[in-house]
């Protein structure tokens, strides 16, 4: 009997001294329901917009587009956290889908397969993966031979829009007649078609989506993340996914066929074209050389400008290669000093050993204290080695500029103006300055 009251006390005594305890629970769980269906009506009418949307895009389409569980996450990803590819993806499709769905339509492939390469590359034709695929579509070296896609010195073509779009084309064309269903197919496309073979003999199921949980993680990912792009690049403007437009400018391109070999830096002066848009337009192109017979894509107004001006251009072209005109370079005489030699003397001034022999005509490799050398060097190079190699000179009366630079070899007048911040040509006797002492 007394346990039992103290047991009532001890529990009245709780009551007491949290009589609002009880309503505090009911609040709380409420609330806490509340949550958990408003998140499930949410995600139930996520459900019928995703599903109701890609159901009109299948409808349009020979692919399989279905909506299901395994698709969700990857279209909320590309709404949501990664939309801003979406929004690069939407500004770059203007100059890639044209050509994407010119060539799909000429192999009598689903026009859908335009966004595979936003699943593959972004739309970045300089592409290269870890596992040495490269371009637009990520052809692998091998692959991209079978379809005829050169890899030389000069140009890798698993980069060239054009080429590499029909060789995806070709390829694609090849992996329907093996498999004769596009999941399939895009599954072969990225696992390689050995790969899902065997997979479909192990496991006697021929549909992806039963297939999928015995795939590798890339693969069993790859169709939804296909679905996803499709839905997401359709829909863009529906979840208010603004549109990035490139900075380069891609309208209206027209191509060049170049009758010599070429180095950039004199290509680029007479195309007057920026860095990224030359680049970005030939993707293909591995050195700033540019090969005789090399097909070149720049904006329609410039080609027009180089056509009209050809043979000028040419003169212009050859007078650089042969340095009777020099563009970001500076022409030096180096003195040749105890302990040099050719090699020494290359890697300081940033330059190759086989230059310095054919600027010279060197027939071999020995140097004597005190030969001249002609150094054809970068002018940032030149500036850097001045400066760091320099020693404090004062002014006597008399000094000129000019007379000051005829001791130092293959310093100009601009040289030590720079190197002193001088505004003019004066010299006041007893002022120091800095004189290179290479």
């Amino acid at each position: 009997m007394k346990k039992l009251i103290t047991l009532l006390f001890l529990t009245s005594s709780v009551f007491v001294s949290s009589p609002k305890t009880p309503e505090i629970i009911i609040q709380q769980d409420s609330l806490e329901t509340e949550h958990f269906f408003e998140q499930k009506e949410k995600t139930h009418n996520l459900d019928n917009v995703f599903n109701k949307r890609l159901k009109a895009l299948n409808r349009k389409s020979p692919m399989d587009l279905r909506y299901n569980e395994k698709v969700k996450p990857f279209i909320i990803n590309y709404i949501g956290a990664n939309k801003k590819l979406i929004s690069k993806m939407k500004g770059l499709s203007p100059f890639y889908f044209n050509l994407f769905e010119e060539m799909l339509d000429k192999y009598n492939l689903p026009l859908e397969l335009k966004y595979l390469p936003i699943v593959e590359s972004a739309l970045n034709p300089r592409a290269k993966s870890k596992s040495g695929a490269a371009g637009l579509w990520q052809f692998m070296y091998l692959t991209g031979k079978e379809y005829n896609l050169n890899v030389t010195s000069y140009i890798d073509e698993r980069q060239d829009p054009i080429k590499s779009t029909e060789a995806a084309c070709l390829y694609l064309s090849k992996l329907y007649e093996m498999f004769g269903d596009w999941n399939l197919v895009l599954a072969a496309y990225n696992g390689g078609p050995g790969y899902i073979q065997r997979k479909i003999t192990a496991t006697e199921k021929h549909d992806f989506w039963e297939l999928q949980e015995h795939l590798r993680k890339e693969t069993r990912n790859y169709i939804p993340t296909f679905i996803a792009v499709n839905y997401a690049m359709n829909y863009a403007e529906k979840h208010e996914i603004e549109t990035i437009f490139p900075e380069i400018n891609l309208s209206n391109i027209d191509t060049i066929v170049l009758k010599k070999q070429v180095d950039y830096k004199a290509l680029k002066e007479v195309l007057c074209v920026n860095d990224e848009t030359f680049q970005y337009l030939n993707p293909s192109y591995k050195k700033a050389v540019y090969p005789e017979g090399g097909i070149i894509r720049i904006p329609l107004d410039k080609a027009t400008d180089f056509l009209l001006n050809e043979e000028a251009n040419y003169n212009f072209i050859e007078m650089v290669a042969s340095k009777e005109i020099l563009i970001d370079e500076e022409r030096i005489i180096y003195n040749v000093k105890k302990g040099d030699y050719l090699g020494k003397i290359a890697q300081e001034n940033k330059i190759r050993v086989f230059q310095i022999r054919e600027w010279n005509n060197l027939k071999s490799s020995k140097l004597d204290i005190g030969d001249k050398l002609v150094l054809f060097v970068k002018k940032d190079n030149y500036q850097k080695r001045i400066i760091t190699g320099s020693q404090e000179y004062i002014i006597k009366k008399g000094d000129t500029l000019w007379g000051i630079t005829q001791k130092l070899e293959g310093v100009s007048i601009s040289d030590l103006k720079e190197l002193n911040k001088l505004d003019d040509n004066n010299l006041t006797p007893g002022k120091k300055i800095l004189i290179p002492t290479t």
